[in-house]
């Protein structure tokens, strides 16, 4: 850069800006603003022709005020005048006037387009620097559309002055992200990888962005770029901090460029040529090596920067998830930073393990840390630490650990914080149902996780239990006698009391020669809670009610006085006053025949793979599949239903409701009742589960 002359320090504007920093208040600093705009605009409009020097004077005075906050409505043109000028300092506070306060659809556009056409051709690498930092900064299309295809050129030619060249591969990486569709790819592509062995570290950096962000859209016009980049990184690697002395960061040698070239190897896949791979590898275990050496510096911008190398080389070894040995040691070195006393890197290491606990190679190795992860997860002050102590247990869990980790997920669930609470659920009722060993222990953790967390337990989870439950004869009277007891406790949630209705109103009978868990016993403690709940749960108990009428002929009485009710024949809520003039008229209408008929046990339903993982799939976000999907790991464990663990693409939602039911038979009970007992009517119902019938028309 040009050496600023003793007469640019441009005295007016520094008394300016000291005026403004002694005003008092507010009202005294827009007068001066006010005095200092009218005097700029007396001047551009006088009839004395203005130096370079003034015009540079004025233009910062304007760009300060508009820093301040001001809006600023001329002074456009003089400085688009001042890029014509040869003087370094006037261009430059015209390139940056133009930078901040010219709109990209501004009419100036083409007057400043023509000064950045010749200062680009100008061959002044000074001039050329502004000129492309301007087109970076403003990014507008129609300046892409005008030197997209210039810049390139000017990219690779060998004449450019590196500083020139590091200014073109940045500029051009700003307009292909704004708009790709306008940077050529032609045969500059390929000369553009060879700048990965600039001999300017700078060149090489900049390259090495531009070339990342080109090849994950193209990556087969850079593939080229694998064995250049692996080369530079073994030089850079096994290079001494003395070597690269303009390059090394606090001992450390060019970690910038370190990490951009990790990142651009994460695009590909491991090297195919065999050379270039144990280069490679042997560049990943040097890396390793040096973060089991003794620190060089106690400055905490040491550590920073071999940390941020060291993590970007465990990215790596995960991309490829192609080297055991290179596995197992990265997942050595992260569980030495689960208990570091800084809190980033005690985050960054439960966030890179949980995706090693997604490897063949490393589950075993991340299992090992299985006691520091769970004391994170009960200790750790940092939410966002919590969270991530919490994935890595989901993703490390398997049959020889499930209990444990959902147990310690549950308990943490009693004081987990709101914000994740949902996926904690989520994350237990998918291992719970994974992983689980018998029925019995699979339905105690979802009675747990509704009397914990009920408002947190979505519709998914409660339908899963009852489909497993409907499916499975050995559960089902376990499930009945758990759920009954489960309803005794004072406070209970409404979850609970959907999961009890169904499993009582299907299974009830089998605990009910227990005198303590009778007909008549079951029937209190349901509509107990009947006047607690919301309509859709008690249009679910009221389907259980008819079914107890069916299972239990004894309580038809009582359960007849309930529907008979007026609070339920005259209820403002259609639904509810349908159920129960269809229910009673049913009861008491119907022979024996049809009623075990019409309210026949539900049949098994189909073998449907959970929605739940669907469910944390699309809260984690389209990132977290890899992690979430641990199927592939465990290929032994199937789900609690019979079904491998779902992947996107096998995923279903719980059965919609049918489009015809028993319920809507009811609306014409007489006619189909005149056919006589044995009349087909099981041939037209498809009941689904309680609680999840549409609602009704009015009759």
């Amino acid at each position: 850069m040009p050496a600023v002359s003793k007469g640019d320090g441009m005295r007016g504007l520094a008394v300016f800006i000291s005026d403004i920093r002694n005003c008092k208040s507010k009202e005294a600093e827009i007068k001066r603003i006010n005095k200092e705009l009218a005097n700029i605009r007396s001047k551009f409009k006088g009839d004395k022709a203005l130096d370079g020097y003034s015009k540079k004077k004025y233009v910062c005075k304007l760009l300060f005020i508009f820093l301040l906050g001001h809006d600023i409505d001329f002074g456009h043109m003089e400085a688009v005048n001042l890029l014509s000028s040869n003087k370094y300092t006037e261009k430059q506070i015209g390139y940056l006037f133009i930078s901040v306060l010219v709109n990209s659809n501004s009419e100036l556009i083409r007057l400043i387009n023509n000064a950045i056409k010749n200062d680009l051709a100008s061959r002044n690498p000074t001039f050329m620097c502004l000129a492309l930092h301007c087109i970076a900064n403003v990014g507008s299309r129609e300046m892409g559309e005008a030197f997209a295809a210039d810049i390139p050129r000017i990219l690779v030619a060998g004449d450019s002055m590196d500083s020139v060249k590091q200014s073109a591969a940045l500029c051009l990486l700003r307009l292909y992200k704004a708009s790709p569709d306008l940077v050529p790819m032609g045969e500059w592509t390929a000369r553009v990888v060879h700048l990965l062995n600039d001999q300017h570290m700078g060149v090489v950096t900049a390259a090495v962005s531009l070339i990342t962000c080109l090849c994950k859209k193209n990556p087969d016009d850079f593939k080229t770029c694998i064995s250049l980049a692996v080369s530079r990184l073994s030089r850079i690697v096994s290079s001494a901090s003395t070597d690269l002395q303009d390059y090394t960061y606090y001992f450390v040698p060019a970690p910038w460029l370190s990490v951009k070239l990790l990142r651009l190897l994460q695009c590909y896949p491991p090297p195919e040529d065999a050379a270039v791979k144990g280069r490679l590898v042997e560049c990943l275990e040097t890396v390793l090596n040096k973060a089991q050496e003794p620190p060089k510096s106690k400055k905490v911008q040491h550590s920073n920067a071999k940390n941020a190398i060291l993590f970007e080389t465990i990215s790596l070894i995960i991309h490829y998830d192609s080297e055991p040995n290179l596995l197992v040691r990265a997942c050595n070195q992260l569980g030495q930073f689960l208990q570091h006393r800084e809190t980033n890197l005690r985050y960054l290491a439960l966030e890179s393990m949980c995706t090693l606990a997604s490897s063949e190679f490393s589950h075993e190795a991340v299992k090992t840390h299985i006691d520091t992860v769970i004391n994170a997860l009960k200790t750790e002050r940092d939410v966002s630490v919590r969270q991530r102590a919490a994935d890595l247990l989901y993703a490390m869990c398997d049959r020889s650990n499930a209990k444990q980790i959902v147990s310690e997920m549950l308990r943490y669930l009693e004081t987990a914080d709101y914000a994740i609470r949902e996926e904690i659920v989520l994350k237990v009722a998918i291992l719970a149902e994974k992983y689980a060993v018998d029925y019995s222990w699979y339905v105690d953790t979802i009675l747990n996780l509704i009397r914990i967390a009920g408002d947190y337990v979505s519709e998914e989870v409660w339908y899963r239990v009852l489909q497993i439950v409907t499916n499975r004869d050995d559960v089902q009277g376990y499930a009945a006698k758990t759920v009954f007891e489960a309803l005794q406790a004072p406070a209970c949630h409404e979850n609970m009391v959907k999961v009890g209705g169904y499993i009582l109103g299907e299974f009830g009978n089998l605990i009910a020669g227990d005198p303590r868990s009778s007909p008549p016993v079951q029937f209190s403690l349901l509509h107990s809670k009947f006047h607690l709940c919301s309509v859709a749960t008690r249009a679910l108990l009221l389907s259980t009610y008819i079914k107890f009428i069916n299972l239990f002929p004894e309580t038809k009485a009582t359960i007849q006085g309930v529907l008979r009710a007026g609070s339920q024949l005259r209820n403002a809520d259609v639904e509810l006053q349908q159920r129960a003039v269809e229910y009673l008229t049913l009861s008491s209408v119907a022979s024996t025949d049809v009623l075990a008929t019409v309210l026949e046990e539900m049949p098994p339903f189909p073998e449907r793979e959970s929605s739940i993982l669907a469910k944390l799939k699309r809260k984690k976000g389209p990132g977290a599949g890899s992690a979430l999907d641990d199927s592939r790991r465990d290929p032994s464990s199937n789900d609690i239903n019979g079904g491998v663990e779902p992947t996107p693409s096998t995923v279903f939602p719980p059965p919609p409701p049918p489009t015809f039911c028993f319920y809507s038979c009811l609306l014409s009970l007489p006619s189909l009742l005149s056919f006589g007992p044995f009349f087909p009517l099981q041939s037209l119902l498809c009941p689904p589960p309680l609680g999840s019938l549409s609602p009704l028309p009015p009759p």
